[in-house]
């Protein structure tokens, strides 16, 4: 079992920036990739971004340019640093872990508001 923990969600004006962390506990040594979703109100939950232990990267053209992704292995904690942000990023982010036996987990989100 993993468990994931996100903290620095808040209120922010249209071209600010937030950093999004991510705790991981549990099971961690079994974590190969972890990532960070979306999703906005009356919404499909969507991708941002995602990061395997090994350290590479994938984005969605979502947020592409505006966010990084990183991880530090000795805190297990996953980031997402996100800039120029937009009132259309207000959303609720989810991190998500994916482990070597392809079990799903997420946490229990955090909401990001932009206001305009």
């Amino acid at each position: 079992q993993v468990q994931l923990v996100e903290s620095g969600g808040g209120l922010v004006q249209a071209g600010g920036s937030l950093r999004l962390s991510c705790a991981a506990s549990g099971s961690i040594f079994s974590i190969v990739s972890m990532g960070w979703y979306r999703q906005p109100p009356r919404k499909q939950r969507e991708l941002v971004a995602t990061i395997t232990r090994g350290g590479s990267t994938n984005y969605s053209d979502s947020m592409k340019g505006r966010v990084t992704i990183s991880r530090d292995n000795a805190k297990n904690t996953a980031y997402l640093e996100m800039n120029s942000l937009r009132p259309e990023d207000t959303a609720v982010y989810y991190c998500n872990a994916i482990t070597w036996s392809t079990n799903n987990y997420w946490g229990q989100g955090t909401q990001v508001t932009v206001s305009s």
